[in-house]
């Protein structure tokens, strides 16, 4: 009881094609549920453990899910976090918590599920890591095809290694994320490949179901704001799209300022928001630390608009300093380990609440998208190296307390 929709012109497609964008407008295309249809059982919805299937009923998957079981991160209450940036109360919602590292997987169980319900038989994608590492393992899983291109040089090499080990045919291009996104478009247009980059619409409805989730593990609450990093801007896209059907079906009677952070060096959805235009100048060479966001011209970026503003929320830029000493303040103070583009969003959160935009009183969740270990290298860049001491004890307490003599 769904079909897909143009979010420019309406023009509206079957559930079995295989498109991506619209054939008249080229307008970005939406999953349109009958939500008349859609019974939930709100006694199973509150004592079933939160993951990507719990919501199956919201899902555009009519046969067996291709699931290495993604989703139920956590979300963690951050108090000692929420104490140092001066805010009421934050959680930390840690999406590198899923199966292969990432939120990523969320989009590949519906989509890769998706393409073998369309008859597909490889799939593809352009990737700055996350998105790569996600499609290999789910192809894997699924017993088909892979072929990922990546952006040579600009990929931390943790995210290659996934995409490796589990089969995937990597081409590494002479270009940027932009460049490689391109040119897959191309390819899956003129082959029979099944597009898996977040322009493809079914791609999306799994990463929604963080929105579901958040509401879910906050008792069915909804936080003041949701923050969180944005690369390709399909993410804050679909959580908001998961609030706003939690919301329709009366689970929940309000929706969340929708926030997005970029880095400096790769902000258009930024700009585009503090101009108040319409749409999104592209970046030609987006450049920062925070490699899953070095992204100059994200095909979400009419969606995401239409959810910052929609929502009453906004978007700012960090620098990389920011966001590297946001990744040392969520790994010191709460525990939590994340890759430079996760902690994006903890960065932002504090400048808001340094400029007065964010309440200190609000409630929050930031979104962290991947764990730590998916750029292990920027890590060892700009950490303390081991002390190295000898063998003896002396030495070991010497290192630790100093010389007390």
């Amino acid at each position: 009881m769904y079909h897909l929709k143009c979010i420019d012109c309406g023009a509206a497609y079957p559930k079995d094609e295989v498109i991506y964008t619209c054939s008249k407008c080229d307008g970005l295309l939406d999953v349109i549920y009958d939500y008349s249809s859609i019974k939930i059982d709100m006694e199973k919805l509150k004592t079933e453990c939160p993951s990507v299937w719990k919501y199956a009923k919201l899902l555009p998957v009519e046969r067996e899910p291709v699931t290495i079981r993604e989703g139920g991160t956590p979300l963690y209450k951050c108090d000692r976090l929420a104490e140092k940036i001066g805010i009421k109360e934050l959680y930390v919602k840690h999406e590198g918590m899923n199966p292969t590292g990432s939120f990523k997987d969320r989009g590949m169980t519906v989509g890769v599920t998706k393409a073998l319900e369309l008859g597909m038989n490889t799939v593809a994608c352009a990737s700055t890591g996350n998105t790569s590492a996600a499609l290999a393992i789910y192809g894997a899983k699924a017993g088909i095809p892979v072929v990922v291109l990546l952006p040579a040089g600009k990929v931390a090499l943790g995210k290659v290694a996934q995409a490796l080990m589990h089969g995937a045919k990597v081409l590494s291009i002479r270009g940027n994320f932009d460049d490689a996104l391109a040119l897959v478009r191309t390819l899956c247009t003129q082959e029979k490949i099944y597009l898996l980059n977040s322009i493809n619409p079914y791609r999306l409805e799994g990463q929604k179901t963080i929105g579901f989730e958040i509401a879910d593990q906050l008792g069915f609450r909804v936080p003041d704001r949701i923050v969180l990093p944005v690369g390709n801007a399909g993410n804050i896209t679909a959580i908001y799209k998961g609030f706003k059907e939690f919301k329709k079906l009366g689970i929940t009677d309000s929706l969340p300022k929708m926030t997005g952070i970029q880095a400096e060096g790769s902000c258009p959805i930024v700009k585009t928001i503090k101009s108040g235009s319409p749409e999104i100048i592209p970046e030609e060479k987006p450049e920062t630390v925070a490699t899953a966001i070095r992204i100059g011209n994200p095909v979400n970026a009419k969606k995401a608009l239409t959810a910052i503003r929609e929502s009453g929320g906004t978007a700012e830029s960090v620098t990389d300093e920011e966001i590297l000493a946001a990744q040392k303040d969520l790994a010191r103070l709460e525990g939590i380990g994340v890759e430079p583009a996760s902690a994006a969003s903890v960065a932002g959160l504090k400048k808001l609440v340094d400029l007065g935009v964010i309440g200190r009183d609000e409630t929050v969740v930031c979104i962290t998208t991947g764990h730590l270990l998916k750029d292990p290298q920027t890590v060892i860049d700009v950490c303390e190296e081991p002390i190295v001491v000898d063998a003896s004890i002396e030495a070991i307490r010497e290192a630790i307390f100093g010389n007390t003599e």
